[in-house]
């Protein structure tokens, strides 16, 4: 019995070398280890491929229990600790045609950790092979908007996404259905270009179910990386925009407003409020820069995004809502805001391809009408949501071989000074992250 489990198991660890190939890639992005096997998965035979990866950190931050993206915040009387920040395992199966091309994909992941195991893909993806240009993806995946938000934590080098990135897009996925447009056949015109449009339910992961019956529109229209000379420079680019909102089930919306010639939080507390849809309205463009340094030398590489909207949420976040929002055993008043962020990656390979150095500045704020000491004036309505937060961080990542690496990463977050107790001048919240990922 135990050599027939233990033959069973060899089987079916041993599928993915028997089928010599990668999968599919990831929802968006083309340019990682993984997307760089569009459509190369498994071309001659349909296939099963399991993949996952590991990410065992430590991480010392300059203040006890402090509040923080970098993985989240800390306990009250802890200022280090050790995490597993991910373990993902991911299958995927494809199926082909006679001429090799994809005629359906199915995906499960999940993410085990000292904190629980959470899904975090669930989906199936149907090609069209007329054209070989469409296919439609429904389920549980990446919102296709962004490209940070879509680069998958075990390629992105740094250890989390921006501060805007995590609290627009929490999680990252959502359930809903998506068109794209994306020629597969090398010699297509329009070969460069991926568009993606979907419907989803708006409140992501962080919701067991969907609240209102109100959907997000998402779309993304990509160039994927060209060549620019013989030199090898290439240049990708995209725009995104997120056209959504939430049902208002209070009549009390609070809005940024001119009073007395300052901008002020103003409530319209019509009860013909309730029902209408307040605003989740992003759009953002992003651009993807790379300059190889000579024959394994590695390469130089400059990513931007900005985003700006507006925003729904509550006085004391600027987070999406998962669920309706409530205060007092009531349903809570509700904040519409003006926002904006970006971020800019440097990266530099130190004269191979496995030794890179990582600077990245990002920016969130989630109030554009108020700014420093405006914020926290009694009259103005405003909370510690309002605040603007702005990090440098500065990283070194060393590749061992293609499934192992270490990340060290210092990040230094300034908040902007308001009048607001506690944040009248620069929290103490740096961190440092030590990471080793292990990837197979």
């Amino acid at each position: 019995m135990r050599l027939k489990l233990l033959a069973a198991v060899s089987l079916l660890l041993s599928l993915p070398a028997i089928s010599n190939a990668q999968f599919l890639m990831d929802m968006i992005d083309t340019t990682t280890s993984v997307g760089k096997g569009m459509f190369s998965l498994y071309q001659k035979y349909d296939a099963v491929r399991f993949s996952g990866y590991i990410q065992p950190q430590f991480q010392y931050a300059t203040g006890k229990g402090i509040s923080s993206y970098a993985g989240g915040n800390f306990p009250a009387q802890v200022d280090n600790r050790f995490t597993l920040r991910r373990g993902r395992f991911r299958l995927d199966y494809a199926r082909y045609d006679e001429e090799h091309m994809p005629v359906v994909q199915f995906a499960f992941q999940f993410d085990g950790t000292e904190r629980g195991v959470f899904i975090r893909d669930f989906f199936g993806r149907v090609f069209e092979n007329k054209w070989d240009v469409f296919s439609i993806t429904a389920g549980m995946f990446a919102r296709p908007i962004s490209y940070e938000v879509n680069l998958s934590s075990g390629d992105r080098e740094t250890p989390e996404r921006g501060r805007m990135s995590q609290i627009l897009m929490r999680t990252e996925r959502d359930i809903g259905a998506m068109v794209t447009f994306e020629p597969r056949r090398k010699n297509h015109p329009l070969r460069f270009f991926k568009i993606d449009a979907g419907l989803f339910n708006g409140q992501g992961l962080t919701a067991t179910s969907d609240f209102d019956s109100h959907k997000d529109i998402i779309t993304r229209w990509a160039i994927k990386p060209i060549k620019l000379n013989d030199r090898n420079w290439r240049l990708s680019a995209a725009v995104s925009m997120l056209y959504g909102g939430m049902e208002q089930f209070t009549p009390y919306i609070y809005r940024m407003d001119v009073s007395n010639g300052k901008e002020v939080f103003r409530v319209d507390s019509s009860r013909s409020n309730v029902g209408k849809i307040a605003p989740r309205h992003y759009y953002g463009a992003d651009v993807q820069f790379r300059i190889p340094n000579g024959k394994d030398k590695g390469a130089t590489e400059i990513r931007l995004e900005y985003l700006e909207g507006t925003q729904t949420a509550t006085a004391s976040t600027t987070e999406t809502p998962g669920t309706i929002p409530v205060s007092g055993g009531v349903n809570a008043p509700l904040y519409i805001r003006r926002f904006d962020g970006a971020y800019l990656y440097f990266m530099q390979n130190l004269g191979n391809p496995r030794d890179l150095v990582v600077l990245k500045y990002d920016w969130y704020d989630p109030n554009k009408k108020l700014k420093g000491k405006e914020i926290g004036e009694d009259d103005r309505g405003a909370t510690g949501a309002d605040i603007r937060y702005n990090t440098f961080g500065v990283g070194y990542v060393h590749y061992f071989n293609p499934n192992t690496k270490v990340m060290l990463y210092y990040d230094m977050v300034k908040n902007e000074s308001t009048s607001l107790e506690g944040y009248t001048s620069d929290i103490d919240d740096n961190v440092f992250t030590c990471r080793l990922q292990f990837r197979f």
